[in-house]
């Protein structure tokens, strides 16, 4: 998610969520062909796995920077073509390459040409009036042909006029059996949902069968994961259950956030622009209104917890999270987290 998804936010995420495979925010071309390509690019190593998403249109520049990003390390390169607001639609990419899939399939083609890892899709089920199955079935057959695999799908059409980001994200209805029926229609390809999941029962149901259409290979969480990061810890434990893998608590976060926290500002980092993104670690719990207050004022986590302690004049309490009651275990290992990470995603949801 732009703005959201950066390397703090993922580092921070990453200590939650250690299996889910993560997501940058969407980089433009232009930004990473003429930018500062440490600020865009630059990420801890801890982070991996990790994907860049990249926003564009023509197939050179894409190719570029795909191979930019993977001298970089990211993991996957993945190709937004979702995203609906005004300043995407003036440089011609985001959810309107959905019209021109002949298009789209030469950019992923001139990418896959120059990178050995992985090159995929984020994108909606249609565009504006466009919104039957064929449309996208159509879409992502061109992508499929081009050698792409992988599809991330928000389970909403795009409205480019009319409608704001945040009004595209409400107002189009989730149509997550249309997401089903692309996995039908391509079972070799991995198939991921994303939109409006906010519980480890949605993520239980999409990843399995539902009458005579099939299970969903993974899930994307964008927003829920930023506002409640200890869902993906929930979701973590459950979908990639390791008997021997400890999990950390939220007070056990503490420590490796701290000197994170250090280490960036003596690079020269401004605290805020990290901490930030931190003040879901205690949500839903005793004292979570006084972390928020002390973390985001750019206190080091060490010192806004014992702040936020001293302003409660109660223990935070650290109940589990509910969804940890989940009765089910859904049998799958993909999870993706953006925009973070069946693939337990952290990314944009856009």
């Amino acid at each position: 998610m732009m703005d959201w998804t950066d390397r703090h936010c993922r580092f921070f995420h990453r200590l939650i969520a250690p299996h889910a495979l993560l997501y940058s925010e969407m980089i433009t071309t232009g930004a990473i062909l003429f930018g500062d390509r440490e600020r865009l690019l630059g990420f801890h190593p801890a982070e991996h796995p990790v994907a860049l998403q990249l926003g564009g249109g023509e197939p050179e520049d894409l190719a570029r920077a795909a191979r930019i990003g993977e001298e970089w390390g990211y993991d996957e390169i993945n190709l937004n073509c979702g995203c609906p607001s005004e300043r995407v639609q003036r440089g011609a990419f985001g959810a309107c390459l959905m019209r021109e899939p002949k298009l789209v399939a030469q950019c992923i083609q001139a990418m896959r040409e120059v990178v050995d890892i992985p090159v995929t899709v984020k994108h909606r089920l249609g565009v504006d009036d466009q919104t039957d199955y064929g449309f996208v079935r159509d879409f992502v057959g061109a992508l499929y042909e081009a050698g792409c695999r992988v599809f991330l799908v928000h389970a909403r059409s795009a409205v480019l006029k009319g409608l704001s980001p945040k009004e595209n994200r409400e107002i189009p209805p989730l149509r997550m059996q249309m997401v089903r029926e692309l996995k039908r229609e391509f079972p070799a390809a991995t198939i991921v949902a994303n939109g409006g999941i906010a519980s480890v029962e949605q993520v239980d149901g999409l990843l399995r069968a539902d009458g005579t259409l099939p299970g969903l290979d993974g899930v994307m969480l964008g927003r829920a994961a930023y506002h409640d990061p200890w869902l993906l810890r929930a979701l973590d434990g459950i979908l990639f259950s390791a008997p021997s893998y400890a999990y950390p608590t939220r007070e056990s976060v503490l420590a490796p956030l701290e000197d994170y926290f250090h280490r960036e500002v003596s690079r020269g980092v401004q605290p805020k622009s990290m901490t930030r993104h931190w003040h879901g670690l205690f949500h839903g719990q005793a004292g979570a209104r006084a972390w928020r207050r002390q973390i985001c004022e750019g206190l080091s986590p060490v010192t806004a917890f014992e702040s936020a302690l001293r302003e409660a004049r109660t223990p935070i309490k650290t109940a589990p999270h509910s969804s940890m009651e989940s009765p089910s275990q859904p049998q799958a290992s993909n999870i993706s987290v953006s925009e973070s990470p069946a693939t337990l995603t952290s990314a944009s949801q856009t």
